[in-house]
Parts: structure tokens; C-alpha cells; sequence
């Protein structure tokens, strides 16, 4: 029931509410720890957690899992590897403590039962979701084997880890697991990892200036002791951080950072430290010391390229180098001393990173590296020590590791930048948010004093701040003072500066452009629409879209059917060399069939490249959304992304959606003896206590009718005044009650009155004269809502209602039809004014007078055939159709952009959007795989190739450091493919429709 809504039909009373299932309920073996608190609830079941010792790989994971499984009594076990722990939860009345540790020790493992697990947990009130910064990450087999490892975890309800970022999201629970012992679990499975930021509101890292020395440590420790509501804190001398956990609700922020630099008379200063700008640093550090690593390789290997295809030619060196220190030559000697130097000290990390990956029984491209690389400086150790010790000198290849590493180095850089490049959108987003923030002090009597710049992170809610002509606005919040225009284009896409004024809302991170606006903050942090925006791509980002899997999968099998081929290659050139299959001409260069088959089977090696499968997908829907994010059309996911370039059916909702949400009165016409003014007194009284935007264009009208001349001028008191007159003006009401897809009913001076549809009116036994019948369906033909009145059991009147269509509708309709989408109108208006609307916007398939409920139905219908269907809505009163369609598009969001039961979150109210959001798809779809057909074509050509299937036809040869290059820059390619991305415009409907504009 936890991922269950309430939702309000439209125009429904607080009685009258559905089940709408809005998230997709976890499956409570996402993670052992979903499954541990389930086994909890169970009556009897006892939980314990055992030690298990001599546990190397997964495969010895399995064989506890197994043996324990298989133990009477048992429900449910879980192993950890890396913990070196077993979960286990089994029935006390047909197995017993012993029993658990036998079966562990069966399988040949040792096993302790722990004394602190038979102590009952409660059940976790709260998750968290953790942002994990993971670094040492190559290829698609490192992303599968950090999940695998995060998801045995217990606690971990979820995780997932984007290649493309070097981030991983985990939510797990705090009870069970802490952020730190994630961190050392990504650590102990060879990568390096940092909590870059959590879901956990009261806990921030603050940056200390002035940390010197251990007395400044004391200060520090001994101020923070004396802040009330500062439950925790950790001072980190080296990095000159303190991470603090406090209660918000006692203290805030601001007054923790001003408390340091006050109690320490300004020797210390602290700042709030942004995780994206820290992750930033991540990636520039990454990048320095890969190419710091490029360089040093560079200038090693450039001697030893010399000393090999230069020197040679030039007499003098030439003597020189053949000179011989004792049985080495002098030239082989330098060779093997630079290039131990490249192998060992340059190459270490390929060496760390294999082993890592080998000791977790996986494989990377850093295993293929380092075999390419070792086979080869081996065999050149091996032929220098023979050649120095029996005269007969075999050729060495010390240069080809050297260039080898050299040359992946170099792709690993560009491979940094490019994918640096697909988060650009992400850092243009956090800089909109600027770094200060003036802050109006207020005196004792509550005037404004003053005014102080503070550290925009530092604001508070409920803070009167001042922002001037061509500054951000700080924070999300509402004018208090002055008039200005906003440019709002960077966050919601709408270029046409907002008017704003007292009681107008305003943006975090929006430019304000002339006025002095006073401005109350309202949402700071994590909670404005700036940092949800932000949050929404980072997730997008991080999610995986199903064609991923088949990378994933080949991923997986990719390093040993290369390793495998490799052999092969090998075996087959050398027994065929052997055998005499082929001339000896071919071999002489590389003096025996031996060393020739080699160099095949090192290019083999090599030129497989795992890395360029891996990031096809990441790295286009990291571009993909970002460009989004710029459109003003948020994704929520890659899996949504990837179903939107499928969408046959787009099912648009008609009001607030096809028109432009503004229902105004166009006729009243009264059909009984009564005044028009005391008619439209009676519905009004009625229609007050609805939340309808029919009841508001009612109340609107009648309160305009007798009161229009005596409104007040000044804007900011209308609201107030408007309310004294209502309560003045309006009847009693009893007994209000309201009715989904008919209208509402209430008794008024002891009588009924109802207002609503044609079918509210004739179940009720009430006869529509023919006047009023003939009078509605000219309006009902002329695209207007009549509402019908009855009065004490007698029809009174009706009212016209109009709602104009949005200019770009009938446009947007033709322009999918284009785009050979299928557009749908579903509505509970009546079918006349239903299919009036849709005539007007180009629309055929229409459905009409459908309850709330019912437009889920609807969207069920189109997909019986397995079409995928887009629905287009405004994301409240459509949560249940935008949850069942295949893609939910919710439009007009503007700053409420957190709607759940959407896929595509529209923020501006402009319908062009759905089109831009489809073409978004297909463009980066098309994109992803032609990436897959670069990947497979290059690692399908080059693997032969390199294996010498041209060689007897040729007589070309790849060497392996040729091979070392192709591989290197086969992964940059295919990042450099996503970027170009970053050139999408979206489709100009003039250019879609064919339209020439003269």
C-alpha cells in the first residue's frame, strides 16, 4: 500500500476517491534485506546473521546459498562475499543454530554464528538514497560487477551504476547499512568509491579555512560541542572538512556557519560544500592524472621508437647502440630498461585493475591489455636473454608494449574529455544557481535594518532577500516588493521574459532583468525546482534503457571469447607454420612461425574492444537528456526514452491540455420566471464549495455580474475583498456533495438544486423543455460546455461555457500525423462539444463523456495490440491514464515538475513539446544504434584483421601497436558519436508540415 495514491476525481468529493498505482512496487527480493524484514514479520521465523570464512568468488557465494537453501527448515539465505557473511532465516521449531552452521561447513566453508544477530531488529522506518562517486570503472563488466556486488548488500533495496558518470545511486536503509560500509564494499571489490551526496536532509560536508594546526582542531571541536541541535560531527584535518548532522528543526544552517566564525573570532570560516562541484574536481583530477600517466609513457616511448626505426639510419648512434656491456647491446639494454619503466611503473594501474577484476572472477579491458602487453614484454625479455647467451639473436618487440600502453593511455584521455562533454548539461544547470544571495536584516520591531551577502546555500526558508536588476534570483519563493520582468528561458525553456510582481512566484537560478524585487523564499536546497530538475536528468542518467542489456550480455561473454580467439589464432598459425601449411618467406621477418604466430595472436588481443559495446547506450542518453533538459522537456529514465520512439498513439486530454485551461461564461440563459442576478446568485451559491474549473468560470461570472464596479483597484487586496463580498453575498449551503463526470448537488433555503450535465439532470427525473434542448446542442455544436440547472424539482436555466483551444493545437495535431503518430481526444465533456473541439484541431478518433476513471481504460484499449501509447495530460487530475500509459507525458508542469505518474515532465504549457520529445527519442535512438553498429563492426572487421585474415591475400600485417590504437580510439568514437547530440534543434513545425512561409 506504500506505493498506492489517493487521487481526487475530477470534481469529487473527499468520499469519492480511486486507487491509482502510481510507482511500480518494488519487488521484495530487490534486495536481501527487502527480504529480511519481510522474514521478520513472519511469526516464528528466527533471523541470524553467520561469519563465513574461505569464501574467494561468487561461485563460492552460490555454494553456500546452496547448501543452505537446501537445509530443512530454511526460508530464506542470502550471502555476502565481501563481508564474508551469510543471512539466514529458517523456522526454530525444524532447525536449530547448529544445524545452520553444519550445512555451512558441509560445503567446506568455516562458519561462526555471530552473537549481536539474534538481537531483534525493528522494521526500517526510512530508505535513503545515496549518489556514490566510483571510480576505476572501464567497461560494461565493471558497471554488471559493481551492481552485482551492491545489490547482495543487505539493506540495498536498489542499485545502479552509469558508466558514462562514474556514478552510482544506491537506495538502501539506514538501519541496516550505513553510506560507509557501501563505500567500503565498492572498495573492497577493487574500485575506488565517495558518497557525493544523500537523500538524508540533515547531514552536510562543510569546507574549514583556517585548519592549521591541531589547536584549530580543538577550537573547532570544542564549538561544535556547544551547538544545540548538533546531534554528530566529524572534523577530517587532512582535507580540512567537517561532516555535521544536525536536527533542522532546532538549528538551522546559517547559524551553525555563523556560530564557527563567530566563536572563533574569524579565524575560521566555513562553507557548504557543493557535491556537484566536488564531483567536478573528481573529474578534472581524473583527468590530470591520466594525462600525467600519458605523459610519462609518451616520453619513454618515444626513445625506445627512436632507438628502433630512427637510430639505425644514422652511423654514429647506430655504432654506439651496438655496442655490447657485457652480453647485452647497449641500444637493447636502454629498450629494456625504458620500457620496464612504461610496463610497470606507467602500466600499473592496468595491472591493478586486472587483478581486481580476475580476483572477482570477471574480466575487463584491462585484462586483455594487460596480457597484449605482458606476452609481448615477456617474450622480448625472453629472446634478449637467449640471443645474450647463445649468439643466435631472435627479434624483440619491447617497443610494441610500450606503444601499446602508450596509445591506450592517449584514448583513455580523450575518452575522459569526451565523456566530460556528455555532462555538460548537468554543470550549465548548476551554475545557474549563483553563489551569493543578499539577505534583509530585520530590527526588534520587525522593519528591514539592513542588508548582509550571504552564501546562497546558507538561505532559509522564510528569509526576505533582495535581488537586483541582472542577479539570480537565489531561491524559489514569492515577491513581497517591487515589479520586474524574469527571464525564466534557462529553467522552463520559455524565452518571453514573466512579468512579476507582489505575490507573483520566482524561480531559483532565474534572471531577474530590470526591477528591485524583495522576494520571501519559500523552497531552498534540495526542495526547488532548480535542484529537481537537476535531480531528475542525474536520474534519467543513471537508469539503463532496455537495449542496454544486450550490451551488457556481450559484455559479460566478450573478454574470454576474445581471449579464446586469441589461442586460436595462435594455435592455427603456428601448427600451420609448423606443418609447412604456408611458405617460410612469410615468417622469415619474425625469424620462426613461433614469433610470427605471436604478433597475430598479441594484435588479437589487443584490438578487442569491450569498452565501445559499454558506453553506445550510457553516453547518448546522458547527451540525450541533457539537451532535453535545455528544451524544457525533462525525461524521467533511458527504459522511457526508449519507448517514446515507438509511440503510435498519442491520447491527448481536451481541457488544459487541447485548450487553454481558462473555461470562461459565454451565455447565461434563464428558462423559468426567475431574475438572472438571483439565477446566477443560486448556482454560484452552489458551485463555491467545488474545485472544479467549471465551478470557478461560474463563480467567476456571477461575482463580475454584481460586483464588477466595485472591486478595488489596488491588485493585491482584489483576493481579500473578493472573499469579505462572498461571504456576504453567497446562500447557505447543506448537504453539498459532489458527483464524478455529472456535476454537484446541494440544498439551498431547503430545497434541492442541481447543476451539472444532461445525465445529472434527467436521472433525476427533471424534463429538459425543448427551448433548452435546442439551445444546448447549438452550443454543444459550437464547442461549448452547456451546465444545466434544476431548481425544487424544475429545469431553471443553463450556462455556456467556453474554453479557447491553444493556438499550436491544431498544428501539433498535423505534425504528428506526419510523424505517423495517431492522435486521440479523450474527454468527459458530451459528445457534441467533444467532437466539435476535435474537428477544430484535425482530430478523428475521439472519446467522449469518459469518467476520470475511465481514460486509464481508454489507454488499456489502444494497447491490446501491443501499440505503445503516449498520453498527454496535466499530471493531476490524469495520474491514472498517465500511469498506464506506455509513456506519460505531462504538460504545463512548470514548477511543480516532480509528477510522479509522468514519464516526460513538459514544464512549459506549449504542446510543440510532446512533438520535440518524440523527434528527442528517435534521434537519439537512431544515434545509439548506429553506435552499437560502429561497435560491432569495428570489433567484427578489426578481430580478423588483426588475426591475419588478410595476410595471405595482402601480405599485410597489423602490428600490435597499430592494434594498440585502433582499439584506443574505437571507444572515443563512439563517445564522440553521442556528442553529437548536442547539435539537436527541434523540429520546426514550418519545415514538419511543409509549409512555406512567404
Amino acid at each position: 500500500m506504500a506505493h498506492l495514491q489517493l487521487t481526487a476525481l475530477a470534481g469529487g468529493a473527499g468520499d469519492e476517491m480511486e486507487e491509482v498505482a502510481l510507482l511500480g512496487s518494488y519487488d521484495v527480493e530487490a534486495g536481501p534485506a527487502g527480504a529480511e524484514w519481510e522474514a521478520d514479520e513472519e511469526a516464528g521465523m528466527r533471523r541470524v546473521q553467520v561469519r563465513v570464512a574461505g569464501m574467494t568468488c561468487s561461485a563460492c557465494t552460490g555454494a553456500v546459498e546452496a547448501a543452505l537453501s537446501e537445509r530443512r527448515g530454511v526460508r530464506r539465505a542470502s550471502v555476502s562475499l565481501l563481508q564474508n557473511r551469510a543471512h539466514v532465516v529458517y523456522d526454530p521449531a525444524l532447525a536449530k543454530d547448529e544445524d545452520i552452521v553444519e550445512a555451512i561447513e558441509d560445503a567446506g566453508f568455516e562458519a561462526e554464528i555471530l552473537p549481536d544477530s539474534t538481537v531483534s531488529q525493528p522494521k526500517s522506518q526510512k530508505t535513503l538514497s545515496g549518489q556514490f562517486r566510483i571510480g576505476g570503472m572501464t567497461c560494461a563488466a565493471c558497471v554488471n560487477s559493481v551492481e552485482g556486488i551492491l545489490k547482495k548488500l543487505p539493506g540495498v533495496k536498489r542499485a545502479v551504476v552509469a558508466l558514462a558518470t562514474s556514478l552510482g545511486e544506491v537506495e538502501y536503509d539506514p538501519s541496516a547499512i550505513s553510506k560507509d560500509e557501501i563505500v567500503q564494499a565498492i572498495e573492497d571489490a577493487g574500485f575506488d568509491a565517495a558518497l557525493l551526496q544523500s537523500s538524508e536532509q540533515d547531514k552536510v560536508l562543510l569546507s574549514v579555512t583556517g585548519l592549521h594546526t591541531e589547536g584549530d582542531v580543538d577550537v573547532l571541536h570544542d564549538i561544535l560541542k556547544k551547538i544545540e541541535g548538533l546531534r554528530q560531527f566529524g572534523v577530517n584535518f587532512g582535507n580540512s572538512e567537517v561532516e555535521i548532522v544536525f536536527d533542522p528543526e532546532v538549528v538551522g544552517l546559517r547559524q551553525i556557519v555563523d556560530t564557527i566564525e563567530m566563536e572563533s573570532n574569524d579565524r575560521l570560516k566555513a562553507h557548504v560544500q557543493n557535491p556537484y562541484l566536488r564531483a567536478a574536481s573528481n573529474d578534472t583530477q581524473e583527468a590530470s592524472k591520466t594525462l600525467h600517466l600519458l605523459r610519462s609513457s609518451l616520453l619513454l616511448s618515444i626513445p625506445v621508437f627512436f632507438i628502433r626505426m630512427v637510430c639505425p639510419h644514422i652511423p654514429l648512434i647506430s655504432s654506439f647502440l651496438v655496442m655490447h656491456l657485457g652480453p647485452f647491446c647497449i641500444g637493447d639494454l636502454l629498450k629494456w630498461i625504458l620500457v620496464s619503466m612504461i610496463q610497470f611503473a606507467v602500466g600499473k594501474r592496468f595491472y591493478v585493475a586486472a587483478s581486481r577484476a580476475l580476483r572477482h572472477g570477471s574480466t575487463n579491458m584491462d585484462v586483455l591489455v594487460v596480457i597484449g602487453t605482458t606476452a609481448s614484454y615477456v617474450y622480448s625479455v625472453c629472446a634478449l636473454l637467449y640471443g645474450a647467451f647463445t649468439g643466435f639473436h631472435p627479434p624483440i618487440y619491447f617497443e610494441t608494449s610500450a606503444m601499446i600502453i602508450t596509445f591506450v593511455l592517449f584514448g583513455k584521455y580523450l575518452e575522459v574529455l569526451a565523456k566530460g562533454k556528455t555532462s555538460d548539461a548537468i554543470k550549465k544547470l548548476v551554475e545557474l544557481a549563483p553563489a551569493t544571495a543578499l539577505l534583509l536584516l530585520k530590527d526588534k520591531e520587525g522593519k528591514y535594518s539592513g542588508e548582509k551577502e550571504i552564501d546562497a546555500s546558507l538561505v532559509q526558508p522564510g528569509d526576505a532577500l533582495k535581488v537586483l536588476p541582472g542577479s539570480k534570483v537565489p531561491a524559489d519563493g514569492v515577491v513581497i516588493w517591487g515589479t520586474s520582468h524574469i527571464n525564466e528561458s534557462m529553467v522552463t525553456g520559455e524565452s518571453v521574459p514573466i512579468s512579476k510582481e507582489v505575490s507573483s512566484p520566482v524561480i531559483g537560478g532565474t534572471m531577474n532583468l530590470h526591477g528591485v524585487l524583495h522576494i520571501q523564499a519559500t523552497k531552498v536546497g534540495s526542495g526547488t525546482v532548480l535542484s529537481q530538475i537537476i535531480s531528475l536528468v542525474e536520474t534519467a542518467q543513471m537508469s539503463k534503457a532496455p537495449i542496454q542489456k544486450f550490451a551488457d550480455y556481450v559484455a559479460s561473454i566478450f573478454v574470454p571469447i576474445v581471449i579464446t580467439l586469441s589461442l586460436l589464432t595462435f594455435l592455427a598459425w603456428f601448427l600451420c607454420g609448423w606443418l609447412g601449411a604456408y611458405p617460410n618467406s612469410w615468417s622469415a621477418e619474425s625469424s620462426n612461425c613461433f614469433v610470427f604466430s605471436l604478433m597475430f595472436s598479441i594484435s588479437v588481443v589487443v584490438i578487442a574492444c569491450p569498452c565501445a559495446l559499454g558506453l553506445a547506450t550510457p553516453t547518448a542518453v546522458m547527451v540525450a537528456t541533457g539537451v532535453g533538459a535545455n528544451h524544457g522537456v525533462l525525461v524521467k529514465g533511458g527504459d522511457a526514452l526508449e519507448r517514446a520512439q515507438n509511440v503510435k498513439y498519442v491520447v491527448f486530454d481536451k481541457t488544459g491540455t487541447l485548450t487553454q485551461g481558462k473555461a470562461s461564461v459565454t451565455t447565461a440563459k434563464i428558462f423559468s420566471g426567475m431574475d438572472l442576478g438571483d439565477f446566477l446568485t443560486l448556482v454560484a451559491s452552489a458551485e463555491a464549495s467545488s474545485e472544479h474549473p467549471l465551478a470557478k468560470a461560474i463563480l467567476d461570472y456571477a461575482f463580475h455580474f454584481h460586483f464588477f464596479g466595485k472591486l478595488p483597484s489596488a491588485k493585491d487586496s482584489i483576493k481579500k475583498r473578493r472573499e469579505e463580498i462572498l461571504s456576504q453575498w453567497l446562500l447557505e449551503v447543506t448537504d453539498f456533495s459532489a458527483l464524478p463526470g455529472k456535476g454537484i448537488q446541494c440544498w439551498i433555503n431547503g430545497k434541492k438544486i442541481l447543476v451539472g450535465n444532461r445525465a445529472l439532470i434527467t436521472e433525476n427525473g427533471i424534463n429538459i423543455p425543448d427551448e433548452a434542448e435546442h439551445f444546448l446542442v447549438d452550443m454543444e455544436l459550437s464547442a461549448k460546455t452547456g451546465i444545466l440547472v434544476a431548481y425544487d424539482g424544475g429545469f431553471i436555466g443553463l450556462i455556456g461555457i467556453t474554453d479557447p483551444l491553444k493556438r499550436e493545437a491544431a498544428v501539433v495535431v498535423q505534425g504528428l500525423k506526419k510523424m505517423g503518430v495517431h492522435p486521440v481526444m479523450v474527454t468527459g465533456d458530451n459528445w457534441r462539444t467533444a467532437q466539435a473541439v476535435a474537428k477544430e484541431v484535425g482530430i478523428e478518433d475521439v472519446r467522449a463523456e469518459i469518467m476520470p476513471a475511465g481514460k486509464a481504460n481508454v489507454i488499456r484499449s489502444l494497447q491490446k495490440d501491443g501499440s505503445v501509447v503516449a498520453m498527454v495530460g496535466d499530471g493531476i487530475n490524469d495520474s491514472p491514464a498517465l500511469a498506464a500509459a506506455d509513456v506519460g507525458m505531462a504538460i504545463g508542469a512548470g514548477t511543480d515538475i516532480a509528477i510522479e505518474a509522468a514519464d516526460y515532465v513538459l514544464v512549459r504549457n506549449n504542446l510543440e513539446d510532446v512533438i520535440t520529445a518524440i523527434d528527442l527519442s528517435r534521434k537519439t535512438f537512431s544515434r545509439i544504434r548506429w553506435n552499437y553498429f560502429f561497435a560491432m563492426a569495428y570489433n567484427v572487421v578489426a578481430i580478423p584483421v588483426a588475426a591475419g585474415a588478410l595476410f595471405p591475400f595482402t601480405g599485410l600485417q597489423m602490428p600490435p601497436w597499430l592494434a594498440g590504437a585502433c582499439m584506443a580510439f574505437s571507444s572515443v568514437s563512439v563517445v564522440c558519436s553521442s556528442l553529437l547530440l548536442r547539435r539537436y534543434r527541434k523540429p520546426r513545425l514550418t519545415t514538419l508540415l511543409q509549409i512555406t512561409v512567404e
